[in-house]
């Protein structure tokens, strides 16, 4: 069960932490690498929210899998969530500190999806123009290729989209003929 106000919670306190300390930046790039081992081993992210496996053998398998990639801030923030009994929320914190730093430093995410794979003078284009025509400054630009919207573009940031792809056109004129727009209501 996701408990994404726990996480929060969390994620916060870690993150005023490490400003405090003075470490934001290697706590993020602790986290970062975190998520995508949540990410990439689904097996590692079972194991923690397991209640069969106990504390002391999650904090040894932790321990090794942290060991030379994370921070010591990061490693001591993680026993403790293992002594509290939340190391089965830690991928969730993991996505919230990494969401809280983005608004912290004013990171815009926008996710660009194409039917083909696009150039970096492209996507370096496409950046450029986003950050001259609204307010957002910097902006990480995340490429999705899915083919099956055929053509043109979907563009999303936090709540906006903007579907500009083919497959929205077909799906809006096959609307316009289930409701028989084109033929004339003689009654």
């Amino acid at each position: 069960m996701v408990n994404t106000r726990l996480a929060s919670r969390y994620a916060k306190s870690l993150l005023d932490l490490s400003i405090e300390r003075n470490e934001l930046e290697q706590v993020f790039a602790s986290m970062q690498w975190l998520q995508a081992v949540c990410k990439s081993n689904r097996d590692f992210a079972t194991l923690l929210r397991s209640p069969v496996v106990n504390a002391d053998a999650k904090q040894k398998i932790i321990t090794a899998v942290f060991q030379n990639n994370v921070g010591q801030l990061t490693a001591s923030f993680c026993a403790l969530l293992i002594q509290k009994g939340r190391e089965g929320v830690l991928p969730e914190i993991a996505n919230a500190f990494i969401q809280q730093y983005k608004e912290l430093k004013e990171i815009n995410t926008i996710k660009l999806t194409t039917a083909t794979a696009i150039s970096e003078e492209l996507k370096n284009a496409i950046v450029k123009h986003i950050t001259t025509t609204t307010e957002m400054k910097n902006i990480e630009l995340e490429t999705i290729v899915k083919e099956d919207i055929i053509g043109g573009f979907v563009l999303q940031t936090g709540d906006k989209l903007v579907d500009a792809s083919i497959a929205y056109d077909l799906k809006a004129i096959a609307k316009q003929f289930e409701n028989n727009d084109f033929i004339y209501n003689i009654r």
